[in-house]
C-alpha cells in the first residue's frame, strides 16, 4: 500500500487512542465496589487498547519518515506499558493469570485471534546489523573452541543438477561463441588497417566510427536495463503466484533477515532502504544544524541564562542577607535553581509543612488517647475499603503528551507535497536546541560559579563553600575507626581482575565455557495451539484449568517479550525479573525460551545443572560466574538467564549426585542476582521445569515472580480440520512426508490423546527415515506406522496433571 495509507492508519488510530483516554478518565478514577463490574472494564480496554497495538505496530512498520515514525514509536511503547499495567491490574483483581473474556469478545464482535500479543518488528529490525555482528563473533568463538560444526554440505537433488549441467554448458557455449567471433572481429579489424594504412585515412569514416560506437553502446545498455527489469518483474510475478520463495537479502547489509521477516514485499524493502538512507541524510542534517544552532543561538542563550542565575542570587541576597552557594553538578547546577521557588514561597511552604506536621501530631494523640479509652477487643475484625480505584500510571501521561504533540504537529500536515518523505528541519533543530541548552549551560556553570566566589570574597569575605545544614560548636569531635576484617573467601581479588577485562574477554570466556550459547531461531507464532472455549466453560464454573496454548503465547509475549524488546516498557511497566515455565517433559518449554531469545536478539546464558557441572568451584568461581554474567548480560541486553531443571535447584533432601550438589550452589546466589536487575536492566531470568512440585515451594516461589502452566496439546491442536497449521500435520510434512487417504490425521489425534508435542516428533522421526521416506513413492504412508510407534511412550497420566494444577 501506498504512504498515505498508513498515514492514515495512524491518524485513525490516534483518533481512536484519544476516545480510550478520556474514557480512562470517566471510568477509572472513580472507585467501584463491584468487582464483576470493573473486571469487565478492565477487559474491554485491554482488548480496545490491543486493537491499538495492532494498528500501531502495523503503521510503525509500514512509514518511511523517520520523524513520524518516532512519533509512532514513542506511543506504540506507551500503549504496550499501558496493556501491561492493565493486566496487572486484573491479575490482582482475579488472582489468576488467565481470564473469561469470550462475553466481552463477542460484545465488541471480535474473535479470540484478535487478543493474540502482536510482536514488533522493530525489536530485530533497529538492532539488526549489531545482531548480525553479534552472532559471527559468537560463531567465530565456538568454531575455534570446537563447540560448533560446520554445517554439513547438502546433496543437490537430481532437479538442482540438471540446472547446474544445463547453466555450465550454456555457459561454456557462449565463451566458445565470444572467441569464435572475437578471431573474426580481428581479423577483420586487421584488414581494415592494412586498407588504412595503404590508401590513407579519411576523416569521413573516423566520424562514422565513433557514432557507429556510441550507438552500439547505447543498444548494449538499452538491452542490459531492458533483461534487468524483465528478470525483476519475472520474478515478482513467480513470488506472488506463490511458486517462487523470494531471497530475503538484507536491507541495509549482509546476511538475511529473520524467518518472521521473510515475507516482506518489495515495497517493504524499497521501504527498508529509504529508512536506511534517511537516517544517513538526517545524522550529517543533525550535526549541521547543532553547528548552526551553537553559532547563532548560542551568545544569547548563554546571556540569558547569566542574567537569569544573576538575578536569582541577588534576590536571594536582599532576602536572607548574604549570597546562596551555587548547586554542585550532580544536583544539576543552574538547572536546580530554575527548577525551585522563589525564596518566600520556600518559607511559606516549610511554615504550612510545619503546621501541618504539628495537626497531625496532635491527631494522633487524640485517638491513641480514645483508643486505650476504648480498649478494643483484640480480635476484631478491621475495616477494608470495598472500593477498587485504578492504581497511578507511567504511561498515561507520555500518552497524553504523544495526543497534543501528534494534534500540534502532524494532524493538520500537508503530506502530499512531500512526496519524498523527508525530514522536517524545524523538528530536528527543536530537538537539537535542548542539547544545546544543556551544553552551554555546563559552561555558563563553571564561569558563573567562579564569578560569585569572587563575589562573596568581596562582599562577605568567605573564602569557599560553605557546609550546609551543619554547625560546628567547639572541637570537632574524632570519628573512631572501625576495625573492618577481611571477607572470607577473598573473591574480591577476582573481582578487581573482572573489572580490568574487556567486555569482548568476558563474552569469549562465558562462550567457550559453554555457558553463552548459540540460539536456535524458533518465532512465537510457531508454537502451535488453538483456542479451546470449553476451559472458559470451566472457568464460569469455578474451576480453574490449565491455560490453553494460545494463553501461554500470550502471557509470555506480555512477560517475557514485550519488556525485553523496549527499553521505555521495562523501565516504566510492572517489572518482572524472574518468569518460570512449568510442565511436562515434551510440551516445549525450551522452544518458548528460544522464541524469547529470537523475538527479541536477547543473548542466551545456559544455567542448567548438568552444564555447569565442574564449571567455576566454589562459591568465589559461583560468585565470578554470575558477575561475568551480569555485566556481559548488561552490556549485551537484552539478555536471558535460563535455568532448566529448576526444580533441582531447591530440592528438599540433601544432594546426592555431583550435579544436585551444583544446582544447590544456585540457591542462596540466585536472590542476590534478581536484587541486582534494576529497572533499566533488561536481563530475564527464565526457569523451567518438569517436576516442580519437587521442589521446596518457599524459596522457589519467591525467586520466580510469575509461574506459567504449559499444558499438553488438546484435540484441535493435534488434528485442527479447518486449519492450516496442526502438529501431526505440520510435524510429518516437515519431516519430507506426505499425506494421502491411507493417513487418518483424525485417528492419530484421537489415539494420541495425553502425549505431548515431543511425542510426536519422536514418532515422525521415528518412523520417516530416509529410507522409508524412499520408499513412500510406491508404498504410502499409513496410520498404522505411527500408532505403533507412538504406543512405545508414555502419555501424560490424568494424576501427574493433577499434580500441576
Amino acid at each position: 500500500f501506498p504512504t498515505s495509507t498508513y498515514i492514515k492508519l495512524w491518524a485513525d488510530t490516534q483518533r481512536d487512542l484519544d476516545i480510550m483516554l478520556e474514557r480512562e478518565r470517566e471510568e477509572f478514577l472513580q472507585p467501584e465496589e463491584d468487582r464483576e463490574k470493573v473486571m469487565k472494564v478492565l477487559a474491554t480496554a485491554y482488548i480496545e487498547y490491543l486493537e491499538i497495538f495492532r494498528r500501531l505496530e502495523e503503521a510503525h512498520a509500514h512509514l518511511i519518515h523517520r520523524q513520524k515514525r518516532a512519533a509512532v514509536r514513542r506511543a506504540l511503547d506507551a500503549v504496550m506499558g499501558r496493556i501491561l499495567e492493565i493486566k496487572k491490574e486484573m491479575v490482582a483483581l482475579e488472582k489468576s493469570e488467565c481470564h473469561h473474556m469470550d462475553d466481552i469478545l463477542m460484545d465488541l464482535k471480535r474473535v479470540p485471534e484478535d487478543i493474540e500479543i502482536p510482536i514488533p518488528k522493530y525489536f530485530i529490525k533497529e538492532n539488526l546489523r549489531i545482531l548480525q555482528e553479534r552472532e559471527k563473533f559468537l560463531d567465530e568463538i565456538l568454531l575455534n573452541a570446537g563447540l560448533l560444526e560446520q554445517e554439513p554440505v547438502t546433496a543437490m537433488t537430481l532437479e538442482e543438477g540438471i540446472k547446474v549441467i544445463q547453466v555450465a554448458e550454456r555457459a561454456r557455449q557462449g565463451r566458445a561463441r565470444a572467441m569464435f567471433m572475437k578471431k573474426i572481429y580481428l581479423e577483420e579489424k586487421r584488414q581494415a588497417k592494412k586498407e588504412e594504412q595503404e590508401t590513407g585515412k579519411n576523416p569521413d569514416d573516423a566520424a562514422t566510427c565513433i557514432q557507429k560506437a556510441i550507438l552500439f553502446t547505447i543498444q548494449v545498455w538499452r538491452g542490459y536495463r531492458q533483461r534487468k527489469k524483465t528478470e525483476r518483474l519475472r520474478e515478482e510475478e513467480m513470488v506472488f503466484l506463490g511458486m517462487v520463495k523470494k531471497s530475503t537479502e538484507m536491507i541495509n547489509g549482509t546476511g538475511s533477515l529473520p524467518p518472521h521477516l521473510e515475507a516482506m514485499s518489495s515495497l517493504q524493502i524499497g521501504a527498508g532502504k529509504a529508512n536506511v538512507l534517511q537516517s544517513e541524510v538526517q545524522e550529517k542534517q543533525d550535526l549541521s544544524f547543532r553547528q548552526e544552532l551553537v553559532k547563532r543561538e548560542g551568545p544569547h542563550i548563554q546571556e540569558t541564562l547569566q542574567d537569569q542565575i544573576s538575578r536569582c542570587f541577588i534576590e536571594c541576597r536582599h532576602i536572607t542577607g548574604r549570597f546562596p552557594d551555587y548547586p554542585p553538578e550532580k544536583t544539576g547546577g543552574s538547572k536546580a535553581i530554575f527548577m525551585e521557588k522563589y525564596p518566600e514561597q520556600v518559607a511559606e511552604e516549610l511554615a504550612a509543612a510545619k503546621r501541618e506536621a504539628e495537626k497531625k501530631d496532635e491527631e494522633e494523640q487524640e485517638k491513641m488517647a480514645q483508643w486505650t479509652a476504648a480498649k478494643p477487643e483484640k480480635y476484631a475484625k478491621p475495616v477494608v475499603d470495598e472500593g477498587w480505584k485504578m492504581g497511578p500510571s507511567n504511561f498515561l501521561s507520555i500518552l497524553e503528551e504523544g495526543s497534543s504533540q501528534y494534534k500540534v504537529v502532524w494532524e493538520n500536515r500537508d503530506n502530499r507535497s512531500d512526496f519524498l518523505q523527508d525530514h522536517d528541519p524545524e523538528l530536528i533543530k527543536g530537538g537539537e536546541r535542548e542539547e544545546v541548552e544543556e551544553e552551554i549551560r555546563v559552561q555558563v556553570d563553571e564561569v558563573m560559579q567562579e564569578k560569585l566566589l569572587k563575589i562573596k570574597l568581596a562582599l562577605d569575605g568567605e573564602t569557599g563553600q560553605r557546609k550546609a545544614g551543619k554547625e560546628f560548636r567547639g572541637k570537632k569531635r574524632k570519628k573512631k575507626k572501625r576495625d573492618t576484617k577481611p571477607r572470607k573467601g577473598g573473591h574480591e581479588h577476582l573481582m578487581m581482575s573482572l573489572a580490568c577485562r574487556t567486555i569482548d574477554s568476558l563474552y569469549q570466556e562465558l562462550a567457550e565455557e559453554g555457558l553463552l550459547i548459540k540460539v536456535k531461531n524458533v518465532n512465537l507464532s510457531d508454537y502451535i495451539g488453538y483456542y479451546d472455549c470449553l476451559r472458559n466453560v470451566l472457568r464460569q464454573a469455578g474451576a480453574q484449568p490449565m491455560p490453553s496454548i494460545p494463553e501461554v503465547r500470550q502471557l509470555v509475549a506480555l512477560y517475557g517479550i514485550l519488556p525485553l524488546g523496549s527499553q521505555t516498557v521495562h523501565e516504566n511497566a510492572p517489572l518482572v525479573k524472574s518468569l518460570l515455565l512449568a510442565g511436562p517433559a515434551g510440551v516445549g518449554k525450551k522452544m518458548l525460551v528460544r522464541a524469547i531469545c529470537t523475538e527479541t536478539g536477547a543473548n542466551l546464558f545456559n544455567l542448567t545443572p548438568s552444564n555447569i557441572v565442574g564449571k567455576y568451584p566454589g562459591r568465589d568461581g559461583l560468585i565470578m560466574m554470575f558477575h561475568m554474567i551480569l555485566k556481559v548480560g548488561k552490556e549485551f541486553q537484552p539478555s536471558v538467564v535460563w535455568i532448566g531443571d529448576t526444580e533441582k535447584v531447591f530440592s528438599k533432601g540433601a544432594p546426592k549426585g555431583e550435579e544436585e550438589v551444583s544446582a544447590k550452589r544456585l540457591a542462596k546466589i540466585l536472590p542476590q542476582f534478581l536484587r541486582a536487575l534494576k529497572p533499566k536492566d533488561r536481563v530475564l531470568l527464565v526457569g523451567t521445569s518438569a517436576k516442580p512440585f519437587e521442589a521446596n515451594m518457599g524459596p522457589f516461589c519467591r525467586v520466580y515472580q510469575k509461574i506459567i502452566l504449559i499444558p499438553k496439546p488438546d484435540y484441535l491442536t493435534r488434528f485442527g480440520k479447518y486449519f492450516h497449521q496442526a502438529l501431526w500435520k505440520q510435524f510429518i510434512l516437515r519431516s519430507g512426508g506426505a499425506l494421502t487417504r491411507l493417513l487418518n490425521l483424525n485417528c492419530l489425534a484421537r489415539v494420541s490423546d495425553g502425549f505431548t508435542q515431543g511425542h510426536m516428533v519422536d514418532v515422525v522421526q521415528t518412523v520417516l527415515t530416509e529410507l522409508r521416506l524412499l520408499q513412500m513413492p510406491r508404498k504410502p504412508l499409513r496410520t498404522a506406522e505411527f500408532v505403533t510407534s507412538l504406543a512405545r511412550h508414555d502419555p501424560v497420566y490424568k494424576e501427574e496433571e493433577e499434580m500441576f494444577q
